[in-house]
């Protein structure tokens, strides 16, 4: 009898941390999609990848994430795809990128969204642009490469993941400390760019440090757009130290997952919780220092902050292209 009760009770827990683990209605009761705006293989998606390994254990979501990559116009057409077709049943996600996501909303005629069309979950990390020409370049600092603007005018061919994304702010505050002219290329994504830059069709670019921590072997790696070095990759000066003080930190990359708006505040709560707790598993966390990736959680108040902060330093960034 007494065996019995404590299988009985056993059950009984059993049972509830399911319930505990299930969320609103059993949600999920089917995989969910997770739209990568980006090519597969460059950083976004390859971060991706990783934060969501975990999403099948029964302590998230007990519902794999399924990632489907939706690439061009620097992110845009992803997520206009999602404000026109993503599903409102919290079975649809994207990875949002800040601050190509808001620039675009500001800028681009084009896109059909803004910050409100959105419902940021959480944030899983940041990416600083750095500067990268090939390993045999003969370009080996800022300075050779602002030498060569200045003496040809408009023929520094710079690229980047898009127009309006971290790597086309960074290119515009490089110009504007050094009072150069340089021609910037925007790419598909981050690995068209990388492309790019190997089959030199352009003397260099900015990319992602997570994408030029995995590529060492094949890039130069000059500066970094962020106010101080970063832990990665110690003896790449900041722009700051090199000698150019308007290039801060605003083209850092922020990377998290996000709702269209118009899901049920309940799927909105309890996948906000379980994204930020998924985030931080020590499989996630582990991973993604192997491979360069620099993580740094927020929840979904602090998320909701940045998005909004992002947009009041936008608007006065591009004031110019607004106008227009």
């Amino acid at each position: 009898m007494k065996k019995f009760a404590l299988l009985v009770c056993f059950a009984f827990l059993s049972m509830a941390a399911v319930a505990w683990a299930a969320g609103p209605g059993d949600y999920p009761k089917s995989p969910i999609t997770l739209v990568v705006c980006y090519s597969a293989g460059a950083a976004t998606d390859f971060q991706a990848r990783i934060v969501s390994m975990p999403a099948g254990m029964d302590k998230y979501f007990g519902q794999p994430i399924v990632i489907v990559n939706r690439p061009g116009a620097g992110g845009m057409t992803g997520w206009n795809w999602m404000v026109e077709r993503g599903s409102k049943d919290g079975l649809t996600m994207t990875a949002y990128n800040l601050p190509h996501l808001v620039a675009q909303s500001v800028v681009q005629q084009a896109s059909k969204f803004t910050i409100e069309s959105f419902e940021p979950l959480a944030n899983w990390g940041t990416d600083p642009a750095v500067l990268v020409v090939t390993v045999d370049s003969p370009y080996k600092t800022v300075d050779d490469l602002v030498k060569f603007a200045k003496d040809n005018p408009g023929k520094l061919t710079l690229n980047g993941a898009g127009l309006y994304v971290g790597h086309h702010i960074a290119t515009l505050q490089l110009q504007n400390a050094a009072d150069i002219k340089v021609t910037y290329v925007p790419e598909q994504g981050a690995a068209d760019a990388l492309t790019s830059i190997y089959g030199k069709t352009v003397m260099g670019g900015f990319t992602n440090l997570s994408d030029a921590f995995r590529a060492q072997d094949r890039l130069r790696i000059l500066a970094i757009a962020d106010v101080q070095r970063h832990e990665f990759l110690p003896d790449i000066p900041t722009f700051k130290e090199a000698g150019y003080e308007k290039v801060d930190n605003a083209s850092v990359n922020f990377r998290g997952f996000a709702f269209p708006a118009g899901v049920p505040q309940d799927i909105i709560d309890y996948a906000a919780k379980t994204v930020e707790a998924m985030f931080q598993d020590p499989m996630v966390v582990s991973k993604m220092k192997e491979t360069g990736s620099p993580l740094n959680v927020m929840n979904r108040e602090e998320a909701k902050k940045l998005f909004a902060h992002q947009q009041t330093v936008l608007r006065e960034l591009f004031a110019a292209e607004i106008k227009k």
